[in-house]
């Protein structure tokens, strides 16, 4: 659990994100509104080696320039710069980021460049593997840290940002996310699926599994003494983090709820004020399977479900970066009032029995508080609660 936030919250001042579905903070929201999804035929690796033939993955022309290559290192690097660089414009800061911790989650970090220097030869330097020489060249950043805590790791990142924050060590921070696709992750998943998987499908009955999205997504987060002239994006509320350890792939419902429970007490709020849950909602059997019933047994005592929507079904799972892209999204919903909708969602499972799914077409609604969630392997949940900026 993380420390209070002011009474008003950490002010979100910029975001910036890159994904299957667009390269930009706004273009992200406007496509996932419209339903327009990212999955593609599998480009980035030979598809004659396994059952998924699709995934969903940034479409660049580059990736085949090298004789021989079928992809490109430094892939989630370049993500990485790209999303941080529209987050800290949007925010007014510039490129200059000295002086500014920058908190970056992720599950896999170059990972696919290891892979591509050993299949394919392609060229690798050791100080490629990490962020911070690439954050300090194009940034010049004095400070940053980057965190591998699974599918959580973004969320995970920005409670630690908000721990400095509370320090008041510094006023300013830039928490970021990102991951892309790999050949050794994309295998894996592929032959622990009962059959291969053609879309991700949250909470419906005939969902298959997860498949993989490139993504990335930044935001900078002030105290809000600072930039008092600026309307934020959003108010980041707090957020409860755990780690339930209750086995290595399985989640718990008990340690996804206690995750939920803690990040309302954090932002002081009850479970009666949120109107919108950004699902974690990943397609797998038991991962949808376990967050819908804590989802049910969080808001029992509730007339009605708030809305609950999950964009993986569009953009595909981004591992680390989907926290916080999730989150970006929860922010831009609460200031136009626009929920994007649940693609493929039919025939939700029945954990989710009584939740308001967004399904069909993005719906308006009036929103003041949204929750956010990640849930990762090894039982590492993060749950945020953002608030809209009047």
């Amino acid at each position: 659990m993380n420390r209070p936030s002011p009474d008003a919250g950490w002010a979100i001042t910029g975001a910036g994100t890159v994904c299957s579905v667009a390269d930009s903070a706004p273009g992200l929201f406007d496509a996932l509104c419209a339903g327009r999804s990212g999955l593609a035929p599998l480009r980035g690796f030979d598809p004659a080696l396994f059952g998924a033939q699709h995934a969903y993955e940034i479409d660049d022309p580059r990736r085949s320039a090298g004789p021989g290559l079928r992809d490109r290192p430094g892939r989630a690097t370049e993500l990485l710069c790209r999303a941080v660089a529209e987050a800290v414009d949007d925010a007014g800061l510039g490129q200059d980021l000295h002086g500014i911790p920058v908190l970056i989650g992720t599950g896999l970090r170059e990972l696919r460049s290891a892979e591509l220097w050993r299949t394919d030869g392609a060229r690798l330097e050791a100080d490629g593997l990490y962020f911070g020489p690439a954050m300090r060249s194009r940034f010049n950043t004095t400070a940053s840290y980057t965190f591998t805590n699974a599918c959580s790791a973004s969320l995970y990142a920005l409670g630690l940002g908000t721990d400095l924050l509370a320090t008041g060590a510094v006023d300013t921070v830039v928490v970021a996310g990102v991951d892309v696709i790999t050949e050794s992750m994309f295998g894996l998943l592929d032959r622990v699926h009962p059959a291969p998987v053609d879309s991700v499908r949250p909470f419906d009955r005939n969902r298959r599994g997860v498949l993989m999205g490139d993504g990335a997504a930044a935001i900078v987060l002030r105290a809000p003494a600072h930039d008092a002239a600026r309307t934020p994006r959003a108010w980041l509320r707090g957020i409860g983090l755990n780690c339930d350890a209750y086995h290595v792939t399985a989640p718990d419902p008990a340690g996804v709820a206690a995750a939920m429970d803690a990040a309302f007490t954090v932002a002081g709020v009850t479970p009666g004020d949120i109107d919108l849950v950004m699902a974690h909602g990943t397609g797998t059997l038991l991962n949808d399977e376990a967050e819908a019933t804590a989802l049910g047994k969080t808001f029992a005592a509730r007339a009605s479900s708030p809305l609950v929507t999950a964009v993986k079904s569009m953009t595909g799972h981004t591992s680390g970066a989907s926290g916080l892209m999730s989150l970006v999204v929860a922010a831009s919903s609460l200031g136009t009032g626009l929920v994007p909708p649940t693609v493929g969602l039919h025939d939700p499972v029945p954990e989710a029995e009584g939740l308001d799914f967004v399904t069909g077409t993005a719906r308006r609604a009036d929103l003041r508080y949204a929750q956010v969630d990640a849930f990762g392997f090894g039982g590492v949940n993060a749950v945020a609660i953002v608030e809209r900026a009047d």
